[in-house]
């Protein structure tokens, strides 16, 4: 792994001198992040780069791309090679998710942890930060940020060596604890808004959290309620115990964790808290909020702060919506067709609050549909992220797709995956599923 990075680095620094860059990131945590990193990165190195935020690589977005430029992909672009190899542009491709490759253009370079023997699991934020880092130590204070793109895209519990040094290199401060963001706040309001883990009758009901508080003895010191990084050990174990109550003591325990103390705008904060309003941001459509957040802009802290409100608002109306109405529910699968009534944005965070909750069996398939003009939106999860299954969830939504006929796009890992199919498509689409689950179940 480290010696790929080293021969990225290098062979990124000389097939750009002297060209314009466009650096295209994906819109959520991890590549608006991954976006911040090498834009310092390029700055820092005179280099004349812009910079775009994208909520998906569409074939617009492709046709776009000035063949004068050398373009970066950043959390994005491993769905869509065969498309860039019609290309004559020098390309980057720094990204995790999972690819296929038949036959690859001699001007596209890709930097991606699925095609190296050496397994490392890395976000594109990690792996941007170690690009930079190879092409100056001076970069190590860039290191929070990949963090933060850790983080937002969940990985943060496999510590492996390379992670832990990026972690060292922040110089983050660690406490042990329950995964609630943000830990820095309140413990009441931090219930209150808690959506991963989402807890039943928790999450969003202000009653039942001050009978929660009161059963695990803790209580107000002045008007407020303390954070949770301020709980002493006795009253974080109480907490634990309360909790486990309202959830299986499995899923609890998955709940139990480190919480990842960085310093931001000069301010310990919590980075489950700062990923989750930079997602926020690009999930609500105000991206370029979210990059001018993670290159220190204050003004952009205080909007951003009034869009994660707004957005959490949506998150808490989205859940409610989804348990008050009807879904298609099978043995192994739940399909909920939220319609207009759910920003596409959200529906895949939505559906990756219910994969991490108790609300759902492990091991359960959840498809989670929102429109998008004439599109459809569709996210899959897998319930829990069971290792040990055999299902590929990209693998199962290319195959929809396939049998489709349709362009649409897709992309993903083996449990979160999703694509975008036409609206007339919908019934279709929706058959399609069930019948491929309900086989693959027989078939069992």
């Amino acid at each position: 792994m480290i010696s790929a990075i080293r021969d990225f680095a290098k062979l990124f620094l000389n097939e750009t001198k002297n060209k314009k860059i466009l650096v295209l990131g994906h819109f959520d945590t991890d590549g608006i992040t991954s976006t911040a990193i090498f834009s310092k990165t390029l700055k820092r190195l005179e280099r004349q780069f812009t910079t775009r935020i994208l909520k998906q690589l569409t074939d617009k977005e492709i046709n776009s791309i000035s063949k004068e430029e050398a373009v970066v992909f950043i959390d994005l672009g491993s769905g869509s090679i065969e498309k860039l190899s019609k290309l004559k542009n020098t390309i980057f491709i720094i990204d995790h998710h999972e690819i296929s490759i038949n036959n690859l253009n001699k001007n596209i370079h890709i930097l991606n942890p699925q095609l190296l023997k050496e397994k490392f699991e890395l976000c594109s934020a990690e792996l941007s930060y170690l690009i930079s880092k190879e092409i100056s130590e001076d970069n190590k204070d860039l290191a929070y940020l990949s963090v933060l793109g850790m983080v937002g895209d969940t990985m943060e519990k496999d510590i492996n060596k390379i992670r832990n040094q990026i972690i060292k290199d922040a110089e983050v401060k660690v406490k042990k604890g329950i995964l609630i963001y943000p830990s820095t706040r309140p413990l009441d309001k931090a219930l209150e808004f808690s959506s991963r883990p989402f807890i039943p009758s928790i999450t969003g009901n202000r009653e039942n959290i001050l009978e929660l508080l009161k059963e695990a003895g803790i209580e107000k010191t002045g008007k407020s309620f303390k954070a949770l990084i301020d709980l002493t050990d006795y009253e974080m174990k109480n907490l634990v115990t309360a909790l486990m109550l309202r959830m299986s003591s499995k899923e609890a325990s998955e709940y139990i964790g480190n919480l990842f103390l960085v310093k931001f705008f000069n301010k310990i904060e919590d980075a489950r808290e700062l990923s989750a309003i930079i997602n926020a941001c690009g999930r609500m459509d105000f991206p370029s909020t979210a990059l001018l957040l993670c290159l220190g802009n204050s003004k952009a802290r205080k909007k951003a702060e009034r869009i994660y409100v707004h957005y959490r608002q949506n998150i808490i109306s989205g859940l409610r919506y989804i348990e008050n109405n009807g879904n298609i529910e099978g043995r192994e699968y739940v399909i909920i067709n939220a319609k207009n009534n759910v920003k596409d944005t959200i529906i895949g965070t939505l559906a990756s609050i219910l994969s991490f909750s108790s609300v759902y069996k492990k091991g359960k398939i959840i498809i989670a549909m929102a429109y998008n003009e004439d599109k459809i939106k569709v996210s899959a999860r897998m319930v829990g992220r069971n290792k040990n299954s055999s299902r590929n969830l990209k693998k199962f939504l290319e195959s929809i797709i396939t049998t489709l006929g349709s362009r649409g796009e897709f992309g993903g890992h083996k449990h979160a995956a999703g694509c975008t199919i036409n609206i007339e498509d919908e019934e279709k689409f929706i058959d399609l599923v069930k019948r491929n689950l309900e086989f693959e179940l027989i078939k069992v």
